[in-house]
């Protein structure tokens, strides 16, 4: 199998960036703005009373004035929550602001996705039952759960759904839904993930009790759940416009002033980042994927429990068992990893030759870690993947990743269109989703997904693009915009973190770690030697040491190390030219 080289291009600038706004800026970062829309430092949305109202989100009165009913009456309330990043920051999130906010009986559960898969499903509904709740919650799930609200209503337990996920042809029967992208719901910012609706919910209910004198004009401050939503946020990949930038902004802010939950400054420490450093790639890089693999390998209870914890002491036990659990999770998908890769060489194609939309599948796959496997497979082939696992008996089940251009989601609801019954059941959004079909209809599912990209797209839409902010002259490789960019943000999907590139002499090359590429080099035409690095790459670039000229794409990132602080480039793509 062999992978073109990705086009690489310079992001287009869309605003001027000589405007009057940007002239105090270094023109880098002020480039780097026009290229992002921003002409101006205030567009970058950071304050909190910049948050888009609460009114404008469908369904937040009707829930508002059932929760109401809850706390005069005292009722018990159930969050049913999902098994990731968003799934455990929103479950948190609900459970101590309702606290904050005064109800006394609240729990959680959240399916072992093992056993009972994905959201309230009737089967997870017998289960809350058992511990008679009066109200359930759900937190990033319950858009699509249309069985499950119904047993919910049939053993009289009301339900409020919170989701952010794309709806279906038919929407629960639940007292109230909260979805930004519901039909009929005017919040422009579609994008806010699961954590950022349910903060919403809190945010409305607080007004209207205290407007009925609930706090006896003292009401809590629930701005100290936004480290929880920034973690939430920043994990789930949700684009980073300005509305989810304000909340990602003030969220560093109170982790870098040390007004975190416990268990989130310890899941900090055991990832080896600076808590008064912190960035919003740390969020995705470290802290999420130690969260995410209690619910890939085991059950999301302990990651919850852990940004629920007071004691710090017992929060860093739980947090060193997220990270042994995380280590776990990182061997697992590299070994499944390169059972992909051989099983593409199996099949001797070249990237012409491979499938639109690529479907894998090996009986000894993880569940848990088939969503990861697809992301890192669709980086390398640069296409619409489905990794399969095996699921329940005669079942598998599939994650898949897309590329832009092709929307997940909507290309399974097309497959399940043309092929009634073909797709037990699927859902998700643009760039990810999940879905479950029989083991016998593999080989007829991945015709059909092949035939559907096909519809959709070109071989030229296969081909990579890498947009960059362009080449950095020499006098720019300096500590002073490596912090000031850090800064500069918050950095994320759809806003993405200043990309740079340009060719450099190759002066020295070594693996570290066993899995990473350190590099020493000099910009073409220059004299200044700089370090770089190159993560998961455990080969030498050309072992035959033929290659004295590199093409980088790469990042400016400050590296501390043993108390010193040095500039580096962290390389995203490294090639010749």
């Amino acid at each position: 199998m062999s992978v073109s080289d990705p086009i690489i291009e310079q992001r287009p600038l869309q605003v001027d960036p000589a405007h009057p706004n940007l002239s105090a800026l270094d023109p880098v970062l002020a480039r780097i703005y026009a290229a992002r829309g921003i002409d101006d430092p205030e567009q970058l949305g950071r304050r909190l009373q910049e948050l888009l109202p609460d009114s404008q989100m469908k369904g937040v009165p009707a829930a508002v004035e059932r929760l109401l009913v809850a706390f005069e009456q005292r009722q018990k309330i159930l969050i049913v929550g999902d098994f990731d990043c968003d799934g455990a920051t929103s479950t948190s999130v609900a459970v101590l602001g309702l606290r904050m906010l005064g109800v006394a009986e609240v729990d959680y559960l959240v399916p072992n996705r093992f056993e009972y898969g994905y959201g309230l499903s009737p089967e997870i509904v017998e289960v809350a039952a058992k511990s008679q709740p009066d109200l359930v919650i759900t937190v990033d799930n319950g858009i699509s759960s249309i069985e499950g609200v119904a047993r919910a209503k049939a053993l009289g337990i009301d339900v409020i759904v919170t989701d952010h996920h794309l709806a279906g042809a038919e929407l629960p029967e639940a007292c109230a839904i909260v979805n930004p992208n519901q039909p009929g719901c005017d919040f422009i910012a579609k994008s806010t993930c699961g954590v950022g609706v349910i903060f919403y919910v809190l945010i409305a209910l607080r007004r209207a009790l205290n407007e009925r004198g609930w706090f006896n004009g003292q009401p809590p401050n629930l701005a100290a759940l936004l480290d929880l939503v920034a973690l939430g946020t920043v994990a789930d990949v949700v684009p980073l416009e300005r509305n989810n930038r304000a909340l990602v902004w003030q969220g560093l802010q109170r982790i870098r002033a040390g007004q975190a939950r416990p268990g989130l400054l310890a899941l900090i420490e055991v990832s080896g980042r600076r808590r008064d450093r912190i960035v919003a790639s740390d969020l995705g890089f470290a802290i999420a994927p130690r969260l995410n693999a209690a619910g890939r390998l085991e059950d999301m209870s302990i990651g919850i429990e852990c940004l629920l914890e007071e004691n710090y002491d017992r929060a860093l036990s739980m947090a060193r068992e997220l990270d042994e659990l995380n280590r776990e999770r990182r061997g697992i998908e590299q070994e499944m990893q390169q059972q992909a890769l051989e099983l593409l060489g199996q099949l001797s194609l070249n990237d012409q030759e491979l499938p639109f939309g690529l479907c894998l599948y090996d009986e000894y796959w993880h569940q848990g870690v088939i969503g990861i496997l697809a992301s890192r497979i669709k980086e390398r082939v640069h296409r619409p993947v489905i990794a399969f696992a095996p699921g329940d008996e005669g079942e598998i089940k599939g994650s898949a990743r897309s590329i832009n251009g092709f929307h997940i989601r909507d290309g399974l609801d097309a497959v399940a269109a043309r092929h009634p019954g073909l797709l037990k059941k699927f859902g998700g959004h643009a760039m990810a989703a999940g879905l479950t079909i029989a083991a016998d209809d593999l080989a007829a599912f991945s015709d059909a997904f092949d035939a559907e990209v096909r519809r959709q797209l070109n071989a030229e839409d296969l081909t990579q693009r890498i947009l960059t902010d362009g080449e950095l002259p020499e006098t720019a490789f300096s500590m002073e915009l490596a912090e000031a960019l850090r800064n500069a943000g918050p950095w994320g999907h759809q806003f993405p973190e200043p990309l740079f590139e340009g060719r450099f002499h190759l002066l020295q090359q070594r693996i570290v770690g066993q899995r990473h590429l350190k590099l020493v080099v000099m910009p073409e035409g220059g004299t200044l030697a700089l370090d770089a690095i190159a993560f998961n790459v455990d080969t030498l670039v050309w072992p035959d040491e033929s290659v004295q000229k590199v093409r980088l794409v790469y990042r400016l990132d400050v590296n501390e190390f043993r108390g010193q602080r040095s500039l580096q480039l962290m390389v995203d793509w490294i090639g010749t030219d």
